[in-house]
């Protein structure tokens, strides 16, 4: 996978466009959000973003990224903006229109030029941005 190939798929998990980035999975993938959750399977993975996604805006800026012949580390920035009260929220309590900013790094181990074990660890973690009143 190329810097270019990740990107393409972060580009398609920004638009919401799950065919897209879903393509980038293989079947029996693994991802692994720190110790907080594991997650079995490509179309379990798309059913929990389209549930993240529906009540929150989720936008991932590349830092940096190294890829290897069956492997790509990654360092990210994303931004939750929440689209309505979640107070179990995986990445944190947000109530609408709150936004969150976090720094993450990621591993990802390939098969085939697809992901099928991705492990995530929240870096850094900034203050919750509240909604202007």
């Amino acid at each position: 996978m190329t810097y270019e190939d990740y990107a393409d798929y972060i580009e398609r998990f920004n638009a919401n466009d799950f065919e897209g980035f879903g393509r980038y999975y293989a079947d029996d993938v693994v991802f692994n959000l720190g110790d907080k959750k594991q997650i079995v399977g490509r179309d379990n993975i798309l059913d929990f973003y389209r549930d993240v996604k529906s009540k929150i805006r989720e936008t991932l800026d590349i830092l940096a990224v190294c890829t290897g012949p069956d492997t790509l580390a990654c360092h990210v920035r994303t931004e939750f903006h929440a689209l309505a009260d979640w107070p179990d929220f995986i990445a944190g309590p947000l109530r609408k229109g709150d936004t969150l900013n976090i720094e993450s790094l990621g591993f990802y181990y390939l098969r085939d030029g697809k992901f099928t074990r991705i492990l995530g660890a929240r870096y850094k973690t900034l203050p919750i941005a509240a909604p202007a009143t």
